[in-house]
């Protein structure tokens, strides 16, 4: 169903606004019913792509799994925390944290060069976060600048909107075996590993090399060069970068 603003869903949560819409699901912000006050937090909705028996129970799988998931990454301070997950409709939803800030595309603007020291720090802070996120063996598989936010009032970064959960809506069955039909992930941070539907740990690490490439350029994804002979990212033209960080990036790109 098409969920309208003002309609309760799961018994206690009802929807406020609509804070964005894609080809997995639509999210939500919403008034928990069963909290004193002005208890805000974020519902997205998937929708399989097929209400058959056999797609809703592998939806239903993958669902739960990646809610478990969630439950689990939720208990580090820099990831929203998962309050509840419930099908209802053939539908699923998720009920996580509603983190207040702005995300990173406020501060990695094209044409403007961050600092090498801010771009280090910058740098540091998403590795702290990823590094716990793959101890526990999961690929985030859409690191960018939007799902980055700078949470109010402490300037913490947070890393929201893992693309794990798209699983539920990309998974097709044929002949009981499930296999995907879309690339998760953005453009220009997705490695073509991750394109081709086989992501690795490593292509998180690519995703945060372009993030930072792109703060120390000021270019866009689209306007970074690659090698036409070896297909490697080439993006040092016009910068006079110390060595060691342009290794570092080099790497994480390569």
């Amino acid at each position: 169903m098409n969920l309208g603003l003002g309609q309760t869903i799961g018994g206690r949560y009802s929807i406020l606004t609509l804070l964005g819409q894609g080809g997995f699901g639509t999210t939500f912000i919403a008034h928990d019913k069963h909290l004193p006050g002005n208890s805000h937090c974020v519902v997205k909705q998937l929708k399989p792509q097929s209400t058959d028996l056999l797609t809703l129970e592998t939806a239903r799988r993958l669902f739960d799994t990646e809610a478990k998931v969630l439950h689990q990454l939720g208990t580090h301070d820099q990831i929203p925390q998962l309050f509840a997950y419930f099908e209802e409709n053939q539908e699923f939803y998720l009920v996580q944290e509603l983190i207040e800030g702005n995300d990173l595309s406020n501060e990695i603007i094209p044409g403007k060069q961050l600092p090498e020291e801010q771009v280090i720090s910058l740098l540091q802070d998403i590795l702290k976060v990823l590094e716990y996120v793959h101890k526990q063996n999961v690929i985030h598989r859409d690191i960018n600048p939007r799902n980055l936010i700078r949470r109010k009032p402490d300037n913490q970064l947070i890393l929201i909107d893992f693309g794990a959960v798209k699983q539920v809506t990309t998974q097709v069955v044929k002949g009981g075996k499930t296999s995907f039909t879309i690339a998760i992930g953005t453009p220009g941070y997705r490695p073509s590993e991750q394109a081709n539907g086989s992501p690795k740990l490593s292509s998180d690490i690519y995703a945060v090399g372009m993030v930072g490439i792109q703060a120390l350029t000021g270019l866009i994804p689209e306007q970074i060069q690659t090698d036409s002979e070896t297909g490697e990212i080439s993006w040092l033209e016009s910068l006079s970068t110390r060595p060691e960080l342009v290794d570092l990036l080099d790497k994480m790109v390569r």
